[in-house]
């Protein structure tokens, strides 16, 4: 090959060589992946191992999502509590444990009585539904304050779901007297005085009935009912009949 030969052939190859395409000069580029995260101020390329050409992995996450799910949870938690907190009127404490002691469980107990039988104990807050076999079951109470004490016999009349309360002209009037004005009528429900279950005692007035304040049990605080807690009354309400006897003592 000549000078002007070997020139002009170096001359066509330099031509090629400027003019040729990147992607036929470096390869296949490799793909470009976004950020899950559209306003990280970065683009995320990194080579994922044992490929050829390092196809793209996210490693960055979504902070904004996990933010959300977070706020998501502790909303769900709020509302959770919001749920289980019991309705106290104002000026109750937010939390005020009942004694175990009240709490129901079977215990020994010899009696006259034939099973089935309620038994209040008035001066030690209890109620006994005897058993036989020297057992009975037993339930924390809350009994009449002073003056509103009493003692006697009766049957269980009448049994309630959710009853309604209307309480006695005397109360209404004894009430006025201390400034409280009480309604003529309240609906069963969870803001009713008389809780998630009556029972009815004869002919009187007296009832052994739930209560939306948990917190009295164990005192003595109620006109001459008997109260109890309302899972405590639910539990006795479907054990006993109308009929049944009831012995306060």
């Amino acid at each position: 090959m000549n000078m002007k030969t070997f020139f002009l052939a170096s001359i066509c190859l330099g031509v090629l060589t400027v003019h040729a395409p990147a992607g036929e000069r470096y390869g296949q580029r490799p793909p470009v992946v976004l950020s899950p995260d559209l306003t990280a101020p970065w683009v995320t390329q990194l080579r994922q191992p044992g490929t050829a050409h390092g196809a793209g992995r996210i490693v960055r996450q979504n902070r904004q999502a996990q933010q959300r799910q977070q706020v998501n949870r502790q909303r769900k938690a709020t509302q959770v509590a919001s749920v289980r907190q019991k309705a106290r009127p104002a000026g109750q404490p937010k939390a005020l444990a009942i004694n175990p002691i009240y709490l129901p469980q079977t215990v020994s107990y010899e009696s006259r009585h034939k099973p089935g039988t309620i038994i209040i104990d008035t001066p030690n807050r209890f109620l006994y539904l005897v058993e036989g076999n020297g057992t009975a079951r037993r339930y924390g109470v809350g009994v009449g304050k002073p003056g509103f004490e009493w003692a006697g016999t009766h049957k269980v009349s009448r049994k309630a779901l959710w009853p309604d309360w209307r309480p006695p002209s005397e109360m209404i009037a004894r009430e006025k007297k201390k400034g409280r004005i009480l309604p003529q009528f309240v609906a069963g429900g969870p803001a009713n005085p008389l809780g998630a279950r009556a029972l009815y005692l004869g002919s009187t007035l007296y009832r052994i009935h739930g209560t939306n304040q948990p917190w009295t049990i164990g005192g003595a605080v109620s006109s001459g009912c008997i109260r109890m807690r309302n899972e405590d009354v639910v539990d006795l309400y479907e054990r006993v009949n109308n009929g049944t006897k009831v012995v306060v003592i």
